[in-house]
């Protein structure tokens, strides 16, 4: 399906490697995705989001939602790191394909919900993570719901912020009632990452 290309590593966890790669033998975490599909690895948004999952406390046994979950790198991410069950939001109907194909690939299909519209769709709430790595405007316009989906102390991990959005988007979620822990500026995008009190 994809082009073949090296594996290579994001932080000091994760490897993503294409689908014929034998398994990694140094104790990384293999995510199996195929070359140039949008949310490979290869963009600053998915590394940095990437990274920072790592350095997450209390991922075992949690509830996640990754909105516009694309591939669902970040949510497979999260699974394999111990997460318990996720819930991958996209509007795109190609995008919640790829996600199912890289979820069975990955060997996590059995935890994963898929959800094709936008978060309205999503009728649970009280999530202990929260995944969103899309554009600025669109953060600013769920800040509310995505919010009142979480519970008190769940992590936000937003990105796809355009520099200029990035002062708009903390402001908002400042403002529903989540703290800045850290605010990653990249080459053009951000990343946030939120706590809700």
């Amino acid at each position: 399906m994809g082009r073949h290309y090296r594996p290579f590593t994001i932080g000091n966890r994760f490897r993503i490697c294409p689908p014929e790669t034998a398994a990694s033998k140094d104790g990384l975490i293999d995510l199996i995705m195929d070359s140039g599909a949008f949310g490979s690895g290869e963009h600053e948004t998915t590394a940095s989001c990437l990274d920072i999952l790592t350095s997450l406390p209390n991922l075992k046994g949690a509830r996640l939602l990754d909105l516009g979950s694309g591939t669902g790198i970040l949510a497979i991410g999260a699974l394999k790191m111990g997460a318990k069950s996720a819930v991958c939001v996209d509007i795109d109907p190609a995008a919640v394909a790829a996600c199912q194909r890289y979820c069975h690939l990955n060997q996590v299909s059995d935890r994963v919900t898929h959800v094709c519209g936008p978060l309205e769709s999503v009728q649970e709430n009280g999530f202990d993570l929260i995944l969103a790595n899309i554009y600025g405007d669109i953060l600013l316009s769920v800040a509310n719901d995505l919010v009142v989906k979480a519970l008190p102390g769940t992590f936000l991990l937003l990105s796809g912020i355009l520099w200029e959005y990035n002062f708009d988007v903390r402001q908002r979620y400042e403002t529903f009632g989540c703290t800045v822990i850290q605010n990653r500026m990249l080459e053009e995008f951000s990343t946030v990452l939120l706590k809700k009190k």
